[in-house]
Parts: structure tokens; sequence; C-alpha cells
């Protein structure tokens, strides 16, 4: 008890020892450093914060209690994994005691996960959540390129990965391999895989540095903690993000991580990355070659049936020298015939002319007889046109006439032409149809006096003081009658 008391000798009413607060903080601190010393604490992280500062405050608990825990900032990159609320942990540190406030906290240098279910507890928990966003759908991966010309590779420098993937593509089909060199488990792994896939996705392309056309991440086997990088959140987000088409390689055939649900593609291995990679050359050469066979032996036998239908068209037709030979027979017949009927022809045509001239009149007897139609036209004008001053004398003589004498006789003549009239209207065959009687003709407009005539009409036409009716003939009992059916 001294020991831990220093100062306990001094006894102020009593043998109950007195001491500072300093003294009982000091006391209750070298105890809990002193009795635990370094301790491992399993517990679920919770109430975590991350100060300005850079220090982490979080509490451990459990079913029975609560212990609060602190890391400083010097220790958060070396610390192993990242700390968030509902993940259960093992932590490695030392408990110590915090005077001012009356309180103790464990300061934590290390952390681990609290065995395989917590990990696949927050493996799955992540899953889901990315599952609901969309990250995993099919319809978002792209295809691999067939045959890409430079493939960028994620993984560590050493060990057999790297070696694998070069060896397999040097010896599918030779190609340029970019390497982004980064630790695939430990602290700040994940932090550096997702940075190398944005990398790669940032090259914009150029001879000296060429933007790669797939992109191949890949680690060997391990155990669960060992793959936890590539069940990273940043990783995985990192690689949705990337617009290169991404293949995953991590660890063997039975192992399953995040990674390789969000890849556009999933390899077993790192080998079969790269083949999924490249094709074998030889194989496309093989292709290829058949492929040129067969085309050259496709054209060749196109050549033969045309060749075939060429001879066969060639012996259908007549023979050239033959039927130029015969045209040109025809031509000198035609020539000959034409050399006698030309002059022939301009012998006949001449004699149809030498007759029409001899019918024509003599041109001097034309000229004579318009000369006497001029003169008779003449003579004639000149009578009209003393009839017309005759005729223009008589009306200005008339003009001299006194008014009475012309009112007189223009009474005498209505009087005549009153006269006139009605003997015109009393001898009208209108004022004679105006008393009922009809005139019958036939359709040619013919008038029939007879009814022998309207009997032999096949149609004949009534013409009364308002109008005209058409009608045919009876019956031959009726005829006898001279009936018309109208």
């Amino acid at each position: 008890m001294d020991e831990q008391f220093p100062d306990s000798g001094r006894v102020m009413g009593g043998n109950t020892p007195e001491f500072s607060v300093a003294e009982i903080s000091g006391a209750i601190r070298r105890t809990l450093e002193g009795t635990f010393g370094r301790i491992r604490v399993r517990g679920e992280i919770t109430e975590f914060k991350r100060y300005p500062s850079g220090h982490l405050y979080f509490s451990l608990k459990d079913e029975g209690g609560k212990l609060s825990s602190v890391v400083w900032r010097g220790t958060v990159s070396r610390l192993g994994l990242k700390p968030e609320n509902g993940v259960e942990v093992i932590a490695t540190g030392k408990i110590s005691a915090y005077g001012e406030r009356s309180s103790y906290q464990m300061v934590i240098d290390r952390l681990e996960y609290a065995g395989e279910g917590a990990l696949l507890a927050r493996i799955e928990r992540l899953r889901l959540s990315l599952a609901e966003e969309g990250l995993f759908d099919s319809a978002r991966k792209r295809p691999l390129p067939f045959l890409p010309r430079v493939i960028g590779v994620v993984t560590s420098a050493q060990g057999a990965v790297l070696h694998d993937i070069r060896t397999t593509i040097a010896r599918r089909f030779p190609h340029r391999v970019l390497v982004w060199p980064v630790p695939v488990q430990g602290d700040g792994a994940a932090e550096r895989i997702a940075q190398a896939i944005a990398g790669f996705d940032r090259i914009e392309g150029s001879p000296a540095l060429p933007r790669p056309d797939v992109l191949i991440v890949a680690r060997g086997g391990g155990s669960l903690e060992d793959l936890m990088a590539f069940n990273d959140e940043g990783v995985l987000r990192a690689v949705a993000a990337c617009r290169i088409p991404v293949i995953s390689a991590v660890g063997h055939e039975t192992d399953t991580t995040l990674v390789d649900f969000v890849s556009d593609c999933r390899a077993p291995t790192p080998t079969a990355a790269a083949e999924m990679a490249v094709p074998v050359r030889a194989e496309l050469e093989a292709a290829l070659a058949q492929r040129d066979a067969r085309l050259r032996g496709g054209l060749g036998r196109c050549l033969q049936l045309a060749r075939a239908r060429l001879d066969r068209a060639a012996a259908g037709l007549p023979d050239l020298p033959g039927v130029v030979e015969n045209a040109r027979r025809r031509l000198d017949d035609l020539g000959y015939r034409l050399d006698l009927a030309l002059p022939a022809r301009v012998h006949a045509m001449r004699g149809r002319l030498q007759n029409a001239s001899d019918r024509l009149p003599a041109p001097h007897m034309l000229l004579a007889l318009r000369r006497a139609d001029l003169a008779r036209v003449g003579t004639a004008s000149q009578q009209a046109m003393g009839a017309l001053l005759r005729r223009r004398e008589a009306i200005l003589a008339g003009l001299r006439v006194p008014p009475a004498v012309l009112v007189s006789q223009l009474r005498a003549s209505t009087s005549r032409l009153a006269g006139t009239g009605g003997r015109l209207d009393a001898l009208s065959p209108r004022a004679v149809l105006e008393r009922g009687y009809v005139l019958v003709t036939d359709s040619a407009g013919r008038p029939l006096a007879h009814a022998a005539q309207a009997r032999g009409a096949p149609e004949v036409v009534m013409t009364f003081a308002d109008g005209k009716v058409a009608a045919r003939p009876l019956g031959e009992a009726s005829r006898t009658q001279g009936l018309l059916d109208l």
C-alpha cells in the first residue's frame, strides 16, 4: 500500500490517509496499466467519431458492457482495417486512465476482424447495399474487346500472379502489358488498389503511355482476411466507375469476393483472366488460313461455273464471221439495186413533173381571165354606186317633202301594212291550227295529207297550236279505223 501511495504516511484526524486528486488519478492509472499491460479486447464498434485532429474515438461493446477507446493519429495508418460502426473486431492495445475526466479508455494500435463470421456478415451487408444501388446488374456490364492492343494489370509486383499473366499473354498472343503494382493485402491495400484502377481510367492515351483496352485486377489465393481488400467498398466503386472493361481474378477458383460481382467478367484464376483477355494467335491464324482456303475454293468454283456458263452462251451464239459476211452481201446487193433504182426514180419524177406542167394553162391566159373578172367587178361596182347615189337623191328629195305630206304617207303605209298583215294571218297555217286543226308530218318533217301515208310511217309528229306531240300508229286492227296510239 505504501508503494502505491508514497505519501500515505500523512494522517490528519485519525488513521484515514489523505490524498490529492492527482495522487488518486495517478495511482489508478498506474494500477490499470500495471495490472492489464498489453491486452486484446473483442467487441462491436459503436459511437465512432473522427476528429479534425486525426484521432479516432469510439467504444467497444458486448452484451455486458462498453469500453471507451481511442486511436491516436500516428497509429491510424497502421491500424489494419477501417473502423466502422457495427463491425465486430478484436482490438489490441493497453488500458489507460484520463484523470482530468475521471475516466479510463483503451488506447488501440491494431484492429482485426473478429473471426470469419463477422467478416462474412460485413461482406453480406455491403453486398446487399451495393446490389440495391444496381452495381451488380448485368445490364451495366460491358463486353471484353476481341483483340486488345494494351492490357492493364493491377496486382502485386512480387509473386507468381504477375508472372503467370505475362507468360500466358506472351504464349497466346504477345501484347503490351502495363502493370500498376499495388499491395494486395494489409494496411492501405484497398486504397492503393482503388487508386490504381482510377489511375488507369484517367489515362488519355499517347504513344508513350497508351490507354489500356482491358484491365485485369488479380491476386493469388489466401484466407478471407487476406482477400478483404477486394471486398472494400472503395475498390468496388472504383471498378464500377471505370470506363475500361475489368476482369477480376482474385484468389483460387473457389474463392469469391465482391469485386467478382461488380467487374465486367470474372476469371477463376489469374491465368484464366489472361486467357480471357487475349485469344490464341495460332488458333486465329489457323482459322484465318481455313477461311482463306474456303474463300479461295469458293472463288474457284464460282469461276468454273461462270466459265461453263460463258462457254454455253458462246456455243449458242451464231457464227460472227458468217453473220458479217451475209450482212456485207446484203449491203452490196442493196447498193447495186439503189444505183439502178435512183436514175429510174428521177426519170419517173421528171415525167410526172412534165405532165403536170403540160396540163397547166398559160400565164397570159390566166392574167386575161383575171382582168375580165376585175372588169366585171368594176362595172357592177359602178352600177351599185349609181344606184346608191340615186337612192341618196331620193332620200334627200323625200326629206324636202312637207311634214303633213309625210304624215299622210305614213298613215297610208300603215293602213296598207295592217291590211296585208290581216290577209297573212288569214292565210297562216297557225291560224288554222288555232281553230282545232292539226298538222301531221313524218319524223323528217314532210307533211302527211293522207291516212295511208300516216299508216306507212313508223312514227308521226302532230303539230298543235301550242306545240308538237310524237305518236306512232296502232296495230293492224286499229289501222283500218285510222287511229293513233299517242
